[in-house]
Parts: structure tokens; C-alpha cells; sequence
């Protein structure tokens, strides 16, 4: 499907209690098959009937996204998940426990998912969030919503309004702004359709709480199993500067790469005169803020980004994930 340029509604909703007329608005957008960006706990998401595989192939068309990269469907509750796909007691289970929130359930889909949905895969991937605005769209709208993030395909996510128009102006016919995002990396992707749970995406929601409830969950580092999941198949989340990786307290120079000219990211503060420098203090506010503070460090003048790379357990398992695909690292 080709792109067809439009005017971009900018409008700015009260994050716990949308304007009724505006969401009212943006939900007969979706019901005819357009688009509108909307915000979840975690990104943005550019949202489309779910259902309608012309209106899902506008998304494709808008992020300039691989067809065979599967999108992830919104629903306002969870009885709104039984008619896309199977769903297990451990399923069941799951959803219980951490919806609304960011955790997306990979399950056999049904037939009525349209294969734009499913990247052609016989699974569909499902989740709640945990935002007023996203859920009374939803509601709204009558239908589930296909949302993966409101990006440019391999930019940074976009925890705020003016990221997405940055990249999405004239693309979408409405951009719904409720204020930056909370969470700010994506939600797990959990793969429940095999005997044991699949870790296909580390997210907001952690392994080790994943743990908890259902015990052992294979994690994957590459192969097939990936290919499930959105956001694994190809490079995201990329400024349009190199990105290096450093651990705590290591200095560039570890990495043959020279630090004049050098932006700096991470937690504990930048062990080397930086360009430009963002010092989050905590993993939390490092995921938080991350994909914020790539687009900005981009557009600092620096010629890289060096980046610190947290702990691997929590959501620090997720921004490292991040970065790694940021930095052209990717695990598949």
C-alpha cells in the first residue's frame, strides 16, 4: 500500500480524564480505517482497526515497517482477547496478574486476525495497557486496536506527542498528546502458545516477576523463535548517530573509539568530557527516559552516542535490550 501524505491533528487530552468529543473524534477515525497515534503507559502507539487489514496495512505504510513484522493488538479489557486467539489457563493466568499493564501475550491466533496482523505468522500477540486515554479509545472505537510504536521504522520509540510528529506529521490524521509516556521501553513480549513460556521481548513487565507466576521461561538470545515476536526481526530504535556501548565505569577508549565529539547516556555520570551528557541517577528513570534522551543527544552536535549499559536483571534486561539494538547489536 503506498503512503498518502494528510494534515496531522495535533490535540492535547487530559491523561486521566479524556475530553469525551475529542476521543469521540479519534475513535471514528479508527472505526473508518484511519489512523491515530495514542498513548499507553509505556510509548506511543499508532493505532488502527485491528480487524481491517487495509487499515493495518496503513500502519506498514505510515512507519515504513517490513510486512512481516507483526504488530501487537490493543484491547480495553481482558474478555476482549477471546475472540483473537486461544487462550490457556496459564494465559488466563497471566492476564490476571499483570493486566492492564506492559505485558503482551503471544497466542494462537484466530481466523479472524487478519495475516497484515500476524506477519503472516499463525499467532497474534495481545495486551491491555495501562493508560486511560489507550483504553477509552479503545472502548470507543468498538473494535481491537493493531498499535505498534508511533516511530519512523528503526527510529527511537516515542515517549512524547512531539517525538511522533517528529516522525509521523503528515502520516496520521490525529496525534493524541497526554504528556510523556511512564514506563518509557516497550512491553515484555511473552510467547505462551508452546509448553513453555517464550521470553521474546524483555519490557516494562520483568522476568523475574514473569517468574512468579509461571515459573521457568526460556529466554532465546537469536532464531526462530524471535520471529514472533514485533520489534525483534530487525535494527530499532537507532538515533541517526553511531551508538556505543560501554559497562559501568568503562571508558570508550575500551572501545577504539575516540571521545571528542562524544554524547554520553547512563546512569552513573559520563567518566569522560562529553559533548552533550544525560545522567538519569536510576535503571528506572534510564528506561524512563531513554529513547527521549537518544533524539536529543542526536541532535546535540555530537558525532556518537557513548551509552552505559545497566544491570541485566529487571527492566534494566529491557534497556539493555534496547541499546544493543540501538547500537546495531541486535539479537537476531
Amino acid at each position: 500500500m503506498g503512503l498518502i501524505l494528510m494534515m496531522t491533528e495535533f490535540i492535547k487530552v487530559t491523561p486521566l480524564d479524556p475530553e469525551k468529543e475529542v476521543m469521540e473524534r479519534a475513535a471514528s477515525i479508527i472505526k473508518r480505517g484511519g489512523l491515530v497515534v495514542f498513548p499507553t503507559e509505556t510509548v506511543y502507539g499508532l493505532g488502527a482497526n485491528a480487524l481491517d487489514p487495509v487499515a493495518a496495512g496503513k500502519i506498514f505504510a505510515a512507519k515504513g515497517r517490513p510486512a512481516d513484522n507483526p504488530l501487537i493488538v490493543h484491547v480495553h479489557e481482558p474478555q476482549g482477547a477471546e475472540p483473537l486467539g486461544k487462550l490457556e489457563q496459564r494465559t488466563l493466568d497471566l492476564m490476571s496478574v499483570f493486566w492492564p499493564g506492559p505485558l503482551t501475550l503471544v497466542i494462537p491466533a484466530a481466523p479472524v486476525v487478519p495475516l497484515q496482523v500476524t506477519g503472516g505468522l499463525g499467532t497474534v500477540a495481545v495486551r491491555m495497557p495501562a493508560h486511560p486515554v489507550a483504553l477509552d479509545l479503545i472502548r470507543r472505537s468498538g473494535v481491537p486496536v493493531a498499535g505498534p510504536s508511533a516511530n519512523r521504522s528503526g527510529r527511537p520509540s516515542p515517549t512524547r506527542a512531539e517525538d511522533v510528529m517528529e516522525d509521523l506529521g503528515g502520516r496520521v490524521e490525529m496525534i493524541l498528546d497526554a504528556g510523556p509516556t511512564d514506563v518509557g521501553v516497550e512491553s515484555t513480549v511473552l510467547d505462551v502458545s508452546g509448553e513453555v513460556p517464550i521470553l521474546l521481548r524483555p519490557g516494562g513487565t520483568s522476568l523475574e516477576m514473569l517468574q512468579e507466576v509461571v515459573g521457568k521461561v526460556f529466554s532465546p538470545s537469536s532464531g526462530n523463535e524471535l520471529a514472533r515476536s514485533p520489534g525483534t526481526r530487525y535494527r530499532h530504535y537507532a538515533p541517526s548517530i553511531p551508538v556505543i556501548l560501554v559497562e559501568p565505569g568503562q571508558s570508550p577508549s575500551g572501545c577504539d573509539a575516540p571521545t571528542s565529539g562524544m554524547a554520553y547516556v547512563g546512569i552513573s555520570p559520563a567518566p569522560f568530557p562529553a559533548v552533550a551528557e544525560v545522567c538519569f541517577g536510576s535503571v528506572e528513570k534510564y528506561a524512563a527516559g531513554l529513547f527521549t534522551a537518544l533524539r536529543e543527544l542526536e541532535r546535540s552536535g555530537a558525532s556518537v552516542i557513548c551509552a552505559e549499559l545497566p544491570p541485566g536483571t529487571g527492566i534494566g534486561r529491557a534497556v539493555r535490550d534496547r541499546l544493543e539494538r540501538a547500537a546495531g547489536k541486535a539479537r537476531a
